[in-house]
């Protein structure tokens, strides 16, 4: 381990060094230069690295603080949907309160009854549908998407940032609750948004789901293939725009949210064996490269399992409301509680600094094997919830 751990440093090291010995040899060799030191094209070449070395100080600053800052991170910001207080569930027609019209013989003994009108017709919008756009809202503008930064995409003088100790720990969240939003509108076009065997897939969620399954990495330039794309975050922003427009037909009635039980075990069973596959991920490499604090991918792990569980306690709070009623008949109402407390204490967990060390270890904590640990006690959760709605 320590070997590995000195080799890694002392790369770091030469790298660093013949970066800086190229950087100083380039920046300085214009002003040592006699032939040009007078010369117009040695005050244009004086200007051009120096301005260069400017915009490298400005792109890596802002690297370093899109990076650091997370903005409106905030593990309970679920409590912002008010979603107790929701009494209709998704989709169904919310009841509309009389508007009175007055006779204009009002108050006289022989005047007209009073007639009445309904209120334009209106139905709930899905919770589920407004955390997903809500939460790749802050991934891509109230946050920048890092992993389709330029400097993200250059890595470490050459080295990918993923294995690097610093620096990565954004990028890895925020694909962490990309992958849980994408697995929401998977189940939104297929299930959640038509009543199965009667209505064609509606065009928001399906345009929704194809940009959001669109490459994580995108920048304005690429090489396979070669020429110009379209960035990530652009794909997302349009996916925040389809389901906004789906929840907005939703509202009048005019889309459809099948909130029937056999439509909640499967989306519950889809999200239990993705948290199955991130418990695995975890496990793996904490069996297998617990070096402590060196191991250079254990934060980019934890902070990817982190992202999941911060989505998923906001999209499994909004099932709670858009699946009230099968809540209420089929009594989950206990076990779904439960899921969000351990939702809530695995979120609780924000250590500075990673430590993948051995689980019996008195030192270096195993931080993945205790975010494992919780992942597996909210999947058990669901899978016993999974297990009531099936009797």
């Amino acid at each position: 381990m320590l070997d590995r751990t000195g080799g890694f440093f002392n790369r770091v090291k030469a790298a660093l060094v013949r970066t800086f010995g190229i950087v100083a040899a380039a920046v300085t060799w214009p002003f040592r230069a006699r032939s040009a030191g007078h010369s117009r094209a040695g005050i244009v070449l004086r200007f051009f690295l120096s301005g260069l070395v400017v915009l490298l100080v400005l792109l890596y600053g802002n690297f370093i603080w899109q990076t650091q800052v997370w903005t409106n991170f905030n593990p309970n910001f679920v409590d912002e949907y008010r979603l107790n207080e929701r009494k209709v569930p998704a989709g169904q027609e919310l009841p509309s309160a009389p508007v009175a019209q007055t006779s204009a013989q009002a108050g006289a003994e022989t005047a007209a009854p009073a007639a009445t009108a309904s209120a334009p017709k209106s139905c709930q919008r899905s919770a589920i549908v407004d955390v997903a756009a809500d939460l790749t809202d802050f991934n891509v503008n109230q946050n920048s998407w890092i992993s389709s930064m330029l400097l993200y995409r250059l890595g470490f003088f050459g080295l990918d940032w993923d294995s690097t100790p610093f620096l990565d720990n954004k990028a890895s969240f925020q694909r962490g609750v990309n992958q849980a939003v994408r697995r929401t509108s998977i189940e939104l076009v297929d299930t959640l948004g038509r009543v199965r065997g009667t209505s064609g897939i509606n065009n928001d969620l399906q345009k929704a789901r194809g940009n959001l399954q669109f490459d994580e990495f995108s920048w304005y330039f690429g090489v396979n293939p070669f020429g110009p794309k379209t960035p990530t975050p652009s794909y997302y922003r349009s996916a925040i725009d389809s389901l906004r427009r789906f929840n907005t037909d939703l509202a009048s009635c005019n889309s459809v949210f099948d909130g029937r039980a056999d439509n909640f075990v499967q989306f519950i069973d889809r999200i239990a064996n993705d948290l199955g596959s991130t418990s695995d991920m975890l496990a793996e490499r904490s069996e297998n490269h617990n070096f402590g604090w060196f191991d250079m991918r254990a934060d980019d792990r934890f902070w990817f399992a982190y992202g999941q569980l911060y989505a998923y306690y906001a999209i499994i709070s909004a099932a709670n409301a858009d699946f009230s009623q099968v809540v209420s008949e089929r009594n989950l109402g206990a076990i779904m509680n439960g899921t969000k407390r351990q939702f809530q204490s695995a979120l609780r967990i924000q250590p500075m600094i990673i430590s993948n060390g051995a689980e019996d270890g008195s030192i270096m904590p195993s931080h993945l094997a205790t975010m494992g640990f919780y992942i597996l006690r909210v999947r058990s959760n669901l899978v016993e919830m999974r297990s009531i709605l099936d009797r």
